[in-house]
């Protein structure tokens, strides 16, 4: 198809800053490989440019009212300790933080000319939507808007065991019925979450798009431990989330070394990420086994370049009925080619992805099974067969994939 014209308003394009971020930036570069012209702007706050990509951040709007009351906020709590947020967003549904990006964002765009366009694409992170908060207030651009939505919104709308109704969660359901209402195309990198948001949203229904995260070579140079060499490796990689115990996995493991003792010198369970919720559990299981690494933090290239080198990489989910989630990591789990170890419900989109038959693939509660996992994951890489090539995966999440899905679109 001739080159279309793509206009994409990113709430962040900074890869270190959230899982969120790398998606956005992993999306911008498959389009841009799959021949569409983009320009981005984005609200990273600092001047961030993606090679062969013209890039712009956008400015906060440092004189109007909100800016001000924003940060006469922030002092209020700095110096009394007074969180006024509890009383204030209950009422207005959102931070006058909020607001005031939403409007630099808004602000921004007034400049734009949508003619330009074949399409504009919103792109934003964790709970925060700010670029589709903006683009409702601009009707010229909305016959062309594509709402990208990476997970459950709001909070309230979270699938169990997420309990959680934010403060002023009625003024943000408003907010996301207007989007439904406004956006010609409304995509998601998952199936069970289009279907999720629909059941919720019925204007949703009939704009669905599903755009995948993206599978993409990574050229970043990253160290892996000398403890990765001629060891069995189950590396989780990620935040360990409240609702995402990783004590199944723990008791497992320790029951696949009792009865495997000589694997105790031989693997490593690692986790790299944030695991505030869940250290104290961790650490006691850590006095019980020396083989288990922790990592709160590392640089991203040293993270990706840990999964790539691996034995096993998993992705832990939670114990309930439907997992709409497709997380960040998936694409990167497909790309190592090593076994992924998938701990969630029956029903969640990493199992519909990897099969109903994948082997490897258990719930939350079935530690007997688990621990078979893991034994039989180890007797493969005794026997140098731990690798998973997926070629229907690797194109699912391919810029050829996309290419189709953004033809059927403009």
């Amino acid at each position: 198809m001739p080159s279309k014209r793509i206009l994409v308003i990113a709430e962040s394009i900074n890869i270190d800053d959230s899982s969120g971020s790398k998606a956005n930036v992993a999306l911008i570069r498959s389009l841009n490989h799959a021949g569409c012209e983009l320009f981005i702007l984005h609200y990273t706050r600092i001047d961030i440019q993606l090679d062969g990509l013209e890039c712009r951040s956008i400015p906060e709007n440092r004189s109007s009212l909100i800016f001000f009351l924003s940060r006469f906020q922030r002092k209020i709590q700095h110096w009394f300790g007074w969180n006024l947020a509890k009383q204030l967003e209950p009422k207005f549904g959102f931070s006058f933080t909020f607001f005031n990006d939403a409007k630099s964002i808004e602000r921004e765009l007034d400049r734009i000319d949508p003619s330009d366009y074949d399409m504009v694409l919103t792109l934003s992170k964790g709970a925060s939507f700010r670029p589709h908060y903006a683009l409702l207030n601009l009707p010229e651009f909305h016959h062309n808007w594509m709402a990208y939505i990476h997970d459950p919104y709001p909070f309230h709308y979270y699938p169990e065991p997420y309990k959680w109704s934010e403060p002023g969660f009625e003024q943000k359901i408003r907010f996301f019925k207007n989007v439904s209402e406004k956006c010609r195309w409304a995509a998601y990198p998952s199936l069970y979450l289009a279907e999720w948001m629909e059941e919720h949203f019925h204007s949703f229904r009939n704009k669905r798009v599903i755009i995948p995260h993206q599978l993409q070579q990574q050229n970043l140079i990253g160290k892996v431990p000398s403890y990765f060499q001629n060891r069995f490796i189950i590396l989780h990689a990620g935040t360990l989330m409240k609702q995402r115990s990783p004590e199944s996995l723990l008791v497992a493991y320790s029951k696949f070394l009792r009865k495997n003792p000589d694997a105790a010198k031989k693997s490593k369970l690692v986790f790299i990420g944030n695991n505030s919720y869940h250290k104290s559990t961790i650490v006691e299981y850590q006095n019980e086994i020396p083989s288990l690494e922790l990592y709160p933090n590392l640089p991203y290239a040293n993270a990706l370049a840990m999964q790539n080198a691996a034995s096993v990489n998993v992705i832990l989910e939670f114990e309930g009925n439907l997992s709409p989630f497709l997380p960040g990591k998936f694409p990167h789990c497909v790309n190592a080619e090593r076994p992924i170890l998938h701990i969630g419900p029956k029903k969640s989109e990493c199992r519909r992805l990897l099969g109903e038959n994948y082997a490897f693939s258990v719930e939350v509660d079935d530690l007997e099974r688990l621990t078979m996992i893991l034994e039989e994951l180890y007797y493969q890489w005794t026997v140098n067969k731990c690798k998973m090539q997926r070629r229907d995966l690797e194109f699912y999440l391919s810029k050829e994939n996309l290419k189709s899905i953004m033809e059927s679109c403009i």
